[in-house]
C-alpha cells in the first residue's frame, strides 16, 4: 500500500490533527479535526460541524463519537458553505 498505510488505523493515525468527515447512522454527517481514536473506532473530534445537504447546519466543538454509530471517515473537502 502507499502512503505508509499498512493497516485500516493507520488511516486514522495518519489523519489525526487534520479534518475528517464523518458520516454516522441516521444519515448525520460531521467535519472536525480528529484528536484521538481507539480500537473501537470511538472517535474524539474537536471545532465539529454538523453537515446538512453540503452546509454547516450548527457548531458542536469539542465532541466523542462512538465507533458503532460511524458508517465511514473520509478526508474533508474544504467546499462545505458556511451559515
Amino acid at each position: 500500500m502507499n502512503n505508509n498505510i499498512d493497516r485500516p488505523l493507520d488511516l486514522l493515525n495518519n489523519s489525526r490533527g487534520k479534518e475528517v468527515l464523518v458520516h454516522l447512522k441516521g444519515d448525520k454527517q460531521f467535519v472536525g479535526t480528529l484528536l484521538a481514536f481507539d480500537i473501537h473506532i470511538n472517535l474524539v473530534l474537536d471545532n465539529i460541524k454538523e453537515i446538512e445537504n453540503g452546509e454547516i447546519k450548527r457548531n458542536l466543538g469539542l465532541t466523542f463519537l462512538r465507533g458503532d454509530t460511524i458508517i465511514y471517515i473520509s478526508p474533508a473537502t474544504t467546499s462545505l458553505k458556511k451559515e
